[in-house]
């Protein structure tokens, strides 16, 4: 019997389950977090948004992403590579316009 865990030898109906619901978080999280990026993005509405919080939340992004790429996760490496680009789009934004 294989073993349970992270990686290719997790048993098929766990990892299974374990997508769709890392699916379902990854798509609600980034889509809850959009529509607020696009409108610092397209309004350049800055003043108002914490450049420490931002850094801190792109570099817990950065490691969801590692993690999901340590256990083959697509869902949490798609999701949080989006966040990431948008999330550091606005620090950016943050740099330059204050």
């Amino acid at each position: 019997m294989a073993a349970q865990g992270y990686g290719p030898h997790r048993l098929t109906n766990g990892a299974l389950m374990e997508t769709w619901v890392s699916a379902l978080a990854a798509i609600l999280t980034t889509a809850a977090f959009v529509p607020q990026a696009l409108h610092i993005i397209r309004h350049r509405e800055t003043k108002a948004i914490s450049l420490v919080m931002y850094l801190v939340f792109a570099t817990g992004v950065a490691f969801w992403f590692l993690f999901g790429v340590l256990i083959h996760n697509w869902p949490i490496m798609i999701s949080n590579a989006i966040t990431l680009v948008l999330t550091l789009a606005i620090v950016l934004m943050k740099l330059r316009y204050g």
